[in-house]
């Protein structure tokens, strides 16, 4: 749920209170509107556009803004953008204003430029605008998620995550998430996993958490090759990400085709590791996910146990959160369960002093 929040407003060197920015709930706290807080230019539109911010009556901006996005001036298309993303940024009830006035097809054609920055600028403009739960279903609807998937491959690294953040956005209307990921989004996103900066990678397993409560995007997902920077991003605890890669892991572990993909990019020692010296939450996560990787495989059972995996495993059971300690009961039988030909869980267990 959205809330309110007060912050200061840096224009033109200074610095000004109580200008009102929105908020989000935690699943999208990663996930920003327009990162920038300093408007560029000393124009007399620039002028008008803080007082819009600061007063009541930014109507007849917008009205203008919204006609300058369909200039045949570039510089006036992307003087407008800008604006526009501001006015939606730090005043939410102008998200409803801009949207009402027509801006959303406009801006959704300059998604579409071959100009870096105008691309950009539409791209953050939408996100802005996205904010608003009631603009949603009318930016996808006016044919946003294509142009955003495109900006998500070919934009600059901000429209790249902007645009990460708009599909997220977009997705948590149920019915976009089908059209999302059939709009091609689940390759760019795990492209920009894997190379984006910190907050491309935040954004990114953001946007793969939301849209693979989806079974074709779990697949999707998989065949793109998410697993390989997954596995490498909970491997490094320095990365603060192991808990976001977790989430989605354990998000799309549920497909078949998920456990092999895992599996074969090292998965397991990461996962046992994170059972014995991640965070409570860490070995929350981590333990359900080997749980349901060894549920029906004797195989990955055996896998597990050879990793050392059942005396961190009896701590947990322990000393875990109540949901851990079922999950990490019901895996400790799991791996103790004799297996035909091979005796590796029960070997295991007696080196490691545990009771079999």
């Amino acid at each position: 749920m959205e809330t309110e929040i007060q912050s200061n407003f840096t224009y033109m060197g200074r610095t000004f209170t109580n200008l009102s920015i929105n908020g989000s709930s935690s699943a999208f706290s990663d996930c920003n509107s327009d990162v920038s807080g300093e408007f560029p230019t000393a124009s007399s539109q620039s002028r008008r556009l803080f007082l819009a911010c600061a007063s009541e009556n930014s109507d007849e901006l917008i009205e203008q803004l919204v006609s300058d996005l369909e200039s045949s001036s570039i510089d006036e298309q992307k003087q407008a953008a800008i604006e526009i993303r501001l006015l939606a940024k730090n005043k939410p009830e102008n998200r409803i204003k801009i949207a009402r006035a027509g801006a959303i097809k406009p801006l959704i054609s300059l998604i579409s430029s071959t100009d870096p920055q105008l691309q950009e600028n539409g791209v953050t403009a939408i996100l802005n605008l996205s904010l608003c739960d009631e603009n949603k279903e009318l930016i996808a609807a006016s044919g946003a998620i294509k142009p955003l998937v495109r900006a998500l491959k070919v934009g600059t690294s901000t429209a790249r995550e902007n645009a990460a953040c708009a599909l997220l956005r977009l997705s948590q209307v149920e019915e976009n998430k089908i059209a999302i990921g059939r709009s091609g989004a689940i390759p760019p996103l795990v492209n920009l996993l894997e190379t984006g900066n910190f907050r491309g990678k935040k954004d990114a397993s953001t946007a793969l958490y939301s849209l693979c409560s989806v079974k074709e995007n779990k697949v999707r997902a998989v065949q793109a090759g998410v697993m390989k920077p997954l596995v490498e991003l909970m491997a490094d605890f320095s990365s603060n990400m192991v808990d976001k890669s977790a989430f989605v892991v354990s998000e799309l572990i549920s497909v078949p085709e998920a456990r092999p993909a895992l599996v074969d990019e090292g998965g397991i020692p990461v996962l046992v590791e994170i059972v014995e010296v991640g965070s409570q939450r860490q070995k929350e996560i981590a333990v359900s996910i080997l749980l349901q990787i060894c549920e029906d495989s004797v195989a990955y059972r055996t896998m597990v146990a050879r990793e050392g995996a059942i005396p961190p495993l009896v701590a947990l059971s322990q000393s875990g959160t109540s949901r851990a300690k079922r999950k990490a009961e019901k895996l400790i039988d799991l791996l103790r369960q004799p297996r035909s030909g091979n005796g590796a869980a029960t070997a295991v267990a007696r080196t490691s002093g545990v009771p079999v």
